[in-house]
């Protein structure tokens, strides 16, 4: 069996792992800036969701 046909995928996986482990840290601060985004989003969906029960519950009179 030729050796080219065993080389070509250990070659291909030797330089996606090289690509993984550079692309890393990238990895990790798009990770965080989309998990700061959505936190604070969250933040906002629970504060105006407190504001409205306080509006509604200051027009009903309870």
């Amino acid at each position: 069996m030729p050796n080219g046909l065993f080389e070509v995928p250990v070659v291909m996986l030797a330089r996606s792992a090289v690509l993984t482990a550079d692309l890393r840290p990238v990895v990790g601060v798009i990770a965080a800036v989309l998990a700061a985004i959505l936190a604070g989003y969250a933040s906002w969906h629970v504060t105006d969701r407190i504001v409205s029960r306080g509006n509604r519950t200051d027009r009903d009179g309870f």
